[in-house]
């Protein structure tokens, strides 16, 4: 990499919020440290990317068979009544791509799931059962 080249680093706040699962070809996959959802994150490696707009149309095709890869996964695994899928990026501009696995019986459901209850913390075994099942299904094992 040249050196006038900034290396890519993840936003301090998403870097504290979640929990690293692998890399994609364009994107790191993050677990939300909230256990009142299956919650994801895609967060393409790129520098200064606010926008999907802001990738060029190769990686916005790749970030969005990525989305796919990964909702089709938490679909799979945690069987939703529906999968919330955004890039809203208003408290952390870094782009980042939600995605939500929900359940009409969750504490949020029909409304976003931003503020609605505390975090919850997970627990260690769930949630590492939880990503190795992931990593499987989305070809990071």
């Amino acid at each position: 990499m040249a050196a006038d080249v900034p290396a890519w680093s993840l936003n301090p706040q998403l870097e504290k919020d979640t929990i690293n699962i692998g890399d994609l070809p364009l994107s790191r996959v993050l677990v939300i440290k909230d256990a009142n959802y299956p919650w994801l994150l895609l967060v393409p490696r790129r520098t200064d990317i606010v926008e999907i707009i802001d990738l060029s149309e190769v990686e916005q095709a790749q970030l969005t068979t990525e989305i796919n890869r990964v909702a089709r996964a938490l679909q799979d695994i945690t069987k939703p009544d529906k999968l919330n899928i955004a890039a809203l990026g208003n408290v952390v501009p870094q782009l980042h791509v939600h995605i939500i696995a929900r359940r009409s019986s969750d504490a949020a459901w029909p409304r976003p799931v931003w503020g609605v209850v505390p975090p919850l913390a997970h627990d260690p075994q769930e949630v590492e059962a939880f990503i190795s099942a992931l990593r499987r299904k989305i070809w990071l094992t």
